[in-house]
């Protein structure tokens, strides 16, 4: 099966096999009328305001993050299914998905056009469901929240990578977008893998089909993943 969060230890003592076979990553949606829009561009949001919002519910209103006067309330939506890229974005927050506030919302489709449609929304969404597949950039109406991954409060040249698709999966490939929410995903099979179809099927995937991944919105392994996967499928 496919799986799009990391696997749990219990998991893998009942007898799953994880391969890692692409990586990906959950990003912060905004509408492109939110009333803060310039300053976020210019400065980020931190891994903290996105708690104090998420997890903690502190910050409740849009002008309230950079100290601006005004009362836009937040709009903050979650998933409603259980799925990897909730998990994943909990995970860069400190929790897990029941943990995140907001309206919950079904689907990465779903949350994406919530916020499309609400100039006060907050949301999150796998890359290939934030940005246009013809395009690369977002979606009308959708904008990437650019994270301060140092904490300064701007946006550095090094942490612009938002305007297009292309870009920012350059910049899950060189680790320069933080993991989690970039996160590996996985094709797990159950110990041993004895049927010769599903293993030369695997080692198909962690070998020429490595190739796909950029075209499919996806990055590829690092090559020392790549021989560490090929290792743990020669020994199952």
């Amino acid at each position: 099966g496919m799986v799009s969060r990391e696997i749990y230890q219990e998991e893998i003592a009942r007898g799953a096999l994880p391969l890692a076979v692409a990586r990906d990553a959950v990003v912060a949606t905004l509408n492109d009328k939110n009333p803060v829009l310039k300053l976020i561009q210019d400065r980020g949001l931190t891994r903290e305001i996105f708690q104090a919002i998420w997890i903690e519910g502190r910050i409740k209103y849009w002008e309230e993050i950079f100290g601006q006067p005004g009362k836009t309330p937040i709009h903050l939506y979650t998933r409603s299914d259980a799925c990897g890229a909730a998990e994943t974005w909990a995970a860069f927050l400190g929790g897990h998905q029941e943990d995140l506030l907001g309206i919950a919302i079904y689907g990465d489709p779903g949350l994406a056009e919530a916020v499309r449609q609400d100039p006060a929304g907050l949301g999150f969404n796998n890359v290939n469901f934030a940005y246009h597949p013809e395009t690369g950039r977002p979606h009308p109406g959708l904008t990437i929240s650019p994270l301060d991954i140092d904490g300064n409060g701007r946006q550095d040249p090094a942490e612009n990578f938002y305007s297009r698709r292309d870009d920012l999966t350059l910049a899950i490939s060189r680790n320069l977008y933080p993991s989690p929410p970039a996160r590996e995903l996985y094709l797990v099979v159950k110990k041993p893998v004895r049927h010769h179809l599903i293993r030369a099927f695997l080692w198909w995937v962690l070998d020429q089909g490595q190739q796909y991944t950029g075209e499919a919105g996806y990055v590829a392994l690092a090559q020392n993943l790549i021989q560490a996967e090929k290792q743990k499928l020669t020994e199952n």
